[in-house]
């Protein structure tokens, strides 16, 4: 059992607000035949995150309310900021430590729309921390498994024992995401702060208080990609 010093980590917050009724359904269902270890329900959460909560750039909503990792799950969908706010939550809500670490990288990977609308191939990207076998571990539950099979990358999968951050490389072996620096981690979603960061680096990326864009990146995988995703039922 964490002590005491783990509090500023495990208390429910504005965006990690794992109290309300639909995200306690969540994660009650997601752990409910799992082992009843950190490390077991951490990786069941992992998955439930990254595979069942879709993987989108397009249309996203910024607002504060959007980011809430309520709302984060009853949209269904969302990208690196929305999936690892509603990671943070879903771990704090069974006793794990989460943190919410900001980064930039470059990514390989993107295609010419998306690159157009971020202004380039340097994004911030969002992961997240949690504390398991005493020390933490960082983790990715961001890019579920069906939008790597469609772009040729092979999936960041949950590892208890080490970091699983970013893609080096696609199956053929090409890079495909370089770390370029890291702004912090932080107890909460910073949301004034990440918002003015990413308005500075990617100008052209937000519409009022969503993302740029319609449509689906499953599209821009190529022919055959269009309507196939998975998603959590609560």
């Amino acid at each position: 059992m964490p002590d005491q010093s783990f509090d500023r980590w495990l208390r429910p917050t504005e965006f990690l607000d794992y109290e309300t009724p639909g995200l306690r359904r969540f994660v009650e269902t997601v752990v409910a035949d799992v082992p009843a270890t950190p490390a077991a329900r951490a990786e069941a959460l992992f998955y439930a995150v990254r595979d069942g909560i879709f993987y989108e750039v397009y249309g996203a909503d910024m607002s504060r309310d959007g980011l809430r990792a309520s709302a984060v799950l009853e949209a269904g969908q969302g990208f690196c900021v929305q999936k690892s706010v509603l990671f943070a939550a879903a771990t704090r809500a069974v006793g794990i430590p989460s943190k919410i670490v900001v980064t930039e990288v470059r990514n390989h990977l993107a295609s010419e729309r998306l690159r157009a609308m971020v202004g380039g191939e340097v994004f911030v990207h969002v992961l997240n921390a949690v504390h398991l076998g005493g020390r933490w571990i960082r983790t990715t539950p961001v890019f579920n498994k069906m939008l790597c099979t469609l772009y040729g990358m092979s999936t960041l999968d949950f590892d208890p024992t080490k970091d699983s951050q970013h893609h080096p490389f696609d199956r053929d072996n090409h890079r495909t995401m370089e770390f370029l620096r890291e702004h912090g981690e932080f107890d909460d979603l910073p949301y004034e702060w990440l918002l003015g960061l990413m308005r500075r680096v990617h100008p052209a990326m937000f519409d009022g208080d969503t993302t740029r864009g319609s449509g689906s990146l499953l599209n821009e995988a190529g022919p055959g990609a269009s309507g196939v995703r998975t998603a959590f039922q609560p």
